[in-house]
This record gives structure tokens, sequence and C-alpha cells, in this order.
């Protein structure tokens, strides 16, 4: 198992932080943490291909329906004890948990193109039973819904009844005459959960009742008056009543939970391990990055290869390109060495190889081309870095002989060595012979190693010896910089006295250490010289093999240019087919509409269903043709002009709620609220202004439409067939608010219509009126 010292060093955790950016999930970003690398190819196989059938649902536009949700261990544990009953504000974690999980299951059931994903979560139900049961009696603030039970609706149905009668009597008995003398005010107030009126302390006796309260001057006494007890004593006992029975849900939903809680925490694990493969998919799409090859052949393959983290620097900055890194080792070398100047990348080439292995290891893509390729290892072993300890009294070299110690009594042929700066920190001669007695023994023992060093002696003994390569970090000596470019077979220079004498060091202080290289130097220059030459005419042999690749691919991307052009036109013919398919279904819809007047309800909702569904197919077919762009809402500002999904038009925005992700849109004479999410770039498409009284032309008042619909005397059919125009023709005129009025009679016509009006896309919300609106007899509601 590869140590933590290794990760650390290599920077793998950051890899991981870099990942759970992309988390919907605590308990994700946990399992992130936990991420390392497998000893078994066939997991990491299953790990890459799980994250490629990711981002190929991603690229076709059907990303996995992950959203926040929160960890339900804690509530699975707590309800787990037979009879124990939750709070309905900690059962509200489960909505989106079940909700995701129910949209994932139906995502995954009819697909043939992931077995990998469906393998994994082919399980998943997302429990229909709990959900329906959760939703239909607990909103998102955990508060009770009335749907919970017909008890609970009858219950609270009286309630607000035996209020409205008890406040009704209150506010009479304020305005009788032989009353109104002894109160201090004629506000109705409620203490202590009792109802009761102001009345002056020196009249209290006045005024038949119970004082519940005092206020804090002492002048005023908060009396119930006596012939509404009776009244408030039945109103107390229907509250006991309505607890009980908020009770006895709460317990019911708990049971249901407790029976499924197993299979509960085991289908919220697949969610978590989906929602982590998903995150791994997003990091790799951002650096796009590519599956290598896991070898059993012991070689390493890095083809343009980038350090993430440097990429995604680069990236977040706008700083650049990243050199990519070729590096091979293996396929006949098994140590390689690399020199060159400092600052040229020696050590950043031996982190990028050792941070892309750790990478593949762990089945995450890495950036850089699919044909690099990295050894299934058991351990990788590396001294990297600056390890000088003062409380263990170990300088520089000690450090690093301790650590290369313990690395020389693990390597072995399923180990990948990482040495930076070998034999530096002592005298050159002997720091040169240690390291030339390393590098023999991790050859001996079938290690694949990679290392960095200054010393010249090295160099030479590594060119001499079969198996061992020498390679150099590129640098250009007319300008003095480095290249960042690994060129492999021929050792570099550290131009040390070059850059000295650039950096002002004085002149006669560079000559006179030029003249102490002596014949070393000499030596030295005279096997560079022989290697340039034998590379020149391998580069040479290189160059005409590429010149024959490059007329195969041009051949070969003529041909693709002929396909692809091809392709486009079939696309655009199925396109041109499928706009002419939605116009029609457009204008069956809008034929549909007019019937619904005079069709019966269940019909007509019926026949709107089916348009719906077939004008939906053909959105996401065209979809398909055109991925949905999306703004970000920090571009977002007001005054712009944005396209809002939900009712098909261009709007202005007038107002950004950035904390909540939401904005304020008008379109035409209408203006909503929206989520950031269900807005597109502008397309153009104006919503229809309608021209108000007051704004322009005048209108007649018989020609406004009617702000209230009358339904009084109706059968349900004939009710409903009215509701549906008034409620379009309210949209259009911009009206925020409209009233109904159906009276109370045997409350059929109340309850068709409120049942019409919930989940209807124009309504908002919608109340029973107040009083002087018409009570129970009338509901008023708030228009989109």
């Amino acid at each position: 198992m590869i140590r933590h010292e290794t990760l650390r060093t290599l920077e793998f955790d950051k890899i991981l932080s870099a990942i759970t950016g992309s988390a919907h999930s605590d308990a994700t970003r946990d399992e992130i943490a936990l991420i390392r690398p497998l000893a078994d190819g066939e997991a990491i196989a299953r790990r890459f291909g799980q994250v490629g059938e990711i981002r190929r649902m991603v690229q076709s536009g059907l990303a996995l329906p992950l959203a926040s949700f929160e960890d339900i261990a804690p509530l699975l544990a707590a309800v787990r004890p037979e009879g124990a009953v939750l709070d309905p504000t900690e059962l509200v974690v489960l909505f989106p948990v079940l909700r995701i999980i129910t949209a994932i299951a139906k995502q995954f059931a009819y697909r043939a193109d992931i077995p990998l994903l469906k393998e994994l979560a082919g399980h998943l139900t997302g429990f229909p039973d709990i959900l329906d049961e959760l939703e239909v009696s607990i909103d998102s603030e955990g508060e009770i819904l009335d749907s919970a039970s017909p008890l609970l609706h009858d219950l609270r149905q009286r309630k607000r009844s035996l209020t409205e009668r008890i406040r009704r009597r209150l506010a009479e008995i304020v305005r009788e005459t032989g009353v109104t003398s002894f109160l201090q005010d004629d506000f109705i107030t409620q203490r202590g959960g009792r109802w009761v009126i102001p009345v002056r302390m020196d009249s209290k006796g006045m005024v038949p009742g119970v004082v519940h309260d005092v206020s804090n001057s002492g002048e005023t006494a908060f009396m119930e008056p006596l012939e509404i007890i009776g009244l408030a004593n039945e109103l107390e006992n229907l509250v006991a009543e309505e607890k009980a029975e908020m009770i006895r849900i709460v317990r019911t939903i708990c049971r249901m939970i407790r029976q499924e809680a197993e299979s509960l925490e085991e289908q919220f694990r697949t969610l978590v391990c989906l929602d982590l493969l998903n995150a791994v998919a997003s990091f790799a799409d951002s650096l796009n990055a590519e599956t290598p090859g896991i070898n059993d052949a012991r070689f390493i393959r890095v083809n343009e290869g980038r350090h993430p983290l440097l990429a995604l620097m680069a990236r977040e900055r706008e700083a650049g390109r990243v050199v990519p890194l070729e590096l091979a080792l293996g396929e006949g070398d098994q140590v390689m060495v690399i020199t060159g100047p400092n600052a040229g990348g020696k050590t950043i080439s031996l982190k990028t190889t050792g941070l892309l292995h750790l990478m593949a290891l762990a089945g995450i893509p890495v950036p850089a081309v699919s044909t690099s390729s990295f050894p299934l290892i058991s351990d990788l072993l590396v001294d990297i870095g600056d390890e000088q300890s003062i409380e263990q009294s170990l300088s520089t070299f000690s450090a690093h002989v301790s650590n290369i110690a313990g690395i020389l009594g693990r390597a072995d042929e399923r180990t990948v060595v990482l040495l930076d700066e070998l034999g530096t920190g002592t005298e050159p001669v002997q720091g040169a012979a240690i390291s030339c007695a390393v590098l023999a023994d991790l050859q001996e023992r079938g290690a694949l190693v990679i290392a960095t060093t200054h010393l010249t002696d090295i160099v030479g003994f590594v060119h001499k010896r079969d198996g061992m390569v020498n390679a150099s970090m590129e640098f250009d000596r007319a300008t003095l910089t480095p290249l960042y470019r690994l060129k492999k077979g021929e050792p570099g220079q550290s131009h040390a006295l070059e850059i000295a004498r650039r950096y002002g060091l004085p002149d006669r202080v560079v000559d006179f250490a030029t003249g102490m290289l002596g014949r070393m130097e000499t030596e030295f220059h005279e096997l560079l010289a022989e290697l340039k030459e034998q590379r020149r005419r391998h580069e040479e042999a290189l160059a005409e093999a590429e010149r024959l690749r490059r007329d195969a691919e041009s051949q070969a991307r003529l041909v693709r240019e002929r396909l692809i052009a091809a392709d486009a036109t079939r696309r655009e013919a199925q396109e041109k087919a499928l706009q002419e398919a939605k116009e029609i279904v457009r204008t069956a819809r809008r034929e549909v509409n007019a019937i619904i007047e005079e069709a019966r309800r269940e019909k007509s909702r019926e026949a709107r269903k089916k348009i719906d569904e077939a004008e939906a197919l053909m959105e996401a077919k065209l979809q398909e043709f055109h991925p949905e762009e999306t703004l970000s809402l920090d571009t977002i500002s007001e005054g712009d002009t944005v396209f809002v999904k939900g009712i098909g038009h261009d709007g202005t925005v007038t107002a950004v709620d950035r904390r909540n992700g939401r904005l304020r849109v008008r379109a035409g004479a209408m203006e909503l609220e929206v989520a950031a999410a269900d807005v597109a770039p502008r397309r153009g498409k104006a919503a229809e202004a309608k021209i108000r009284p007051g704004s322009g032309r005048k209108m007649a008042p018989e020609q406004e439409p009617a702000r209230e619909l009358k339904l009084i005397g109706l059968r349900v059919d004939d009710a409903l067939g009215r509701l549906e125009p008034f409620l379009n023709h309210a949209s259009l005129e911009g009206y925020r608010e409209v009233r109904i009025v159906h009276g109370k009679g045997t409350g059929a016509l109340m309850r068709a219509v409120r049942e019409y009006l919930d989940g209807h896309p124009l309504v908002l919300e919608f109340r029973p009126g107040e009083p002087f609106e018409g009570g129970e007899g009338a509901t008023v509601v708030m228009m989109r």
C-alpha cells in the first residue's frame, strides 16, 4: 500500500480537495477524502469505466440529476429503536435524498449504454411509498400539512371556523354600547392561548369574564368575556385533538422509515458513490483529462502530460498553457537520470510523473493523452524536497540518506522510485559515488527509477551502464532561459557559469572558475558532442517518419471532414422536420385549449396532458442538436434580457438575489420570480405586452377583463370550464390577485376549484377569503 507520506509529498491530497468542489454532500466529501490508489487492476478499470459513462452522459446533455443533499445516516440511526419518533423538521432531510434517488432510478431504467453504472445503481428505487407519504404530510419547513390525513384536515377546518366565530363575536362585543365605555382600546388579542379584550383595570368588574393577563403599566386587564369561554374551551379541545393526530401521522412515517432503514442506508451509500464518481468526472472535464492505460509490463509512458495543479492554476489565472511532459521509461531502460539547470523543471517533471501515476491507480483520469500508460505497482517510493530535521538532529544529507535507506529496503520489481537532487548535501565526489551505488542497487532489485541530479560523475556512470539512460531539461543558451521540455538520451548542463555571469558575478571570477574546470569539463563536453551528433541523425530519421505520418493524417482528415459534412446535412434535415412537428403540436395545443372551455374537466386535462407530453418529446429531440445554454448568476445584472424557460419568452431582469440564486423577471405584463438555472441567453422571443388602462390608449371600462369570477349555482363541470379561460385572461392582463366566488354549500364546488388551482402553472398560491372577501365561500388566487 502506498504510504500517506508519499501521497502528501506528491500533493495527491490537493487533487482530492479539488474534486470535492463538485460534490453535493458532506458525506460525499468525506468519501472523496478517503480515495487512495488501488492495487486491483479490475477495480481501477471499473472506476475509469464508471467515470467515463458519466462523462458521456454529460456530453449528451443527460447529466445525473444530482443536487445538494444531507447525510441521512444520523436520522436512520435515531429512528431505528422501536417506537422512536422524530420531529417533522428532522424528516425534511429525506426529501432531497429520496427525490434524487427516484430521478436517478428513472433515468437509468431504460438505458442500455451505461452497463457499469447500472451494475452499481440498478437496484435504486427511491422508496416511492415513503416519499409519497412525506410529500402529502410534511412541507419543506417541517410543518404538518392538512393533506396528511382526512381527520387532520377536518380538525383544522373546524378549528379555523371556530376561531373565526370567536373573533366575530369578540368584534361584536367591543362594539356593544354596554361594553365600549369600559374598554382601554377596541382591539382583540390573545393571552396564554385565550382570546381577550383590553378592559380598564378600574372597570374589570363591569365586564363579565376571566382576567388572563395585565399590562406592564397595570392599567389594562386582558379579559376573556364569559360568553366565549365555552367556545374557547371547545377550540382548545380541537387543538389537543389536532396535536394527537399530528403525532400519530409522524409516528406512522417513522415506522415506515424504520422498516426500510437498512435498504434506505444501502441506497444512500449508492447515491454517495454516484456523487463521488460525478465529482471525479467534473474534475476530469475541467482539465480535459483522459483515461490512461494500466499495464502489467512495468513501463511508464507519459504523453503530453501536465501537472494537474499547475493546469488548474493556469486556467484560473488565464496565465497561458502548461508545457506538456513527454516521458517514457521501462521499454528498454529501467533507470532515468535527469540533469539540467536550477529552475529548469526537473523536479516538476518528477512530481508530474508521480502524481499522474497516483491518479491513474486511483481511477482518476489524468491530464495527458490516452496513449499514456502506467504500471500496476505495489508501492511508489519518493525522496523529494529538503528533509532536514532539527528535532532529530539530522542534516539535509543525513535525512536524505536515511530516507533512501528505507527505500532500498522496500524496493522490488513492483515499485517505482522517484529521487530528487540525488547526491547533494555532501562532498560531490563521494555524493556521486553513493548515488551511483544506489541506482545500481535499485536496478538490480527490478524497480523503475527516475532521479534528478547536478553531479557530472553520475551522468558518466549512467551513460556507460546498460538499462540506464540520461535525460535533460532543454535550455536556451542564447537567452539563458529554461524551456521545460524533457529530452531523453542527452544529459544536460547546469549552465551555472553563464547564469552567474548574467546575474552580475565579475568576469574575473567567472574566468577563474572556468579555468578550474580542467580536463573533467573537456571530457564531459566531448561526450555531449558525441551524443548530440547521434541525436541529430536519429531526429532526421524521425522527421522523415513524421512527414509520412502527416501525409496519412491529412488523408484521414479529408475523409473525416466529408463524413462530418454528410452528418451535418442529415442532422439539419432532421432538425427541420422536428421544428415542423413542434409547430404542429403547438397548433394542436391551441385548439385543445379552445375546446377545454366546453369539455368535461377530466377529458380536458387528459387532452392537455397528451399535448404536453408530445411537445416535451419534441423539445427533448431538438435539445440533442442544440444543447441548452445556461447563464452564470455572476454574469447577470439588473436590466439584462434573458430567456425564461418556464414561459418560453425573453424577459428583463428587475432584481437579482445572489444569496438564494433567484431572479425577478418582467415579461410583458407579467412579473415572476425564477431560479437562476431556469434562464438562458436571450432568444429574441419577447412576451406580448398588453395595453393597460392608464398607459397610452385608454380602455373602456366594459372592456377590462373581470378580476372576479362568480360560480355560485353552477355544476362542478360547468364551473371548471369557466375557470381555465378566466385564469388565462387574468394572466395575460398581468393581474397579481383575483377572486373566485363559489359559495359554501356542500363544499363540493369549493374543493373542486381548489384542487384545480393546486399545481396550476399560472397560479403562485391561493387562500380562503377573509371575512370581508367572502370567507370560505370565496378563494383568493395570487397569479405568477
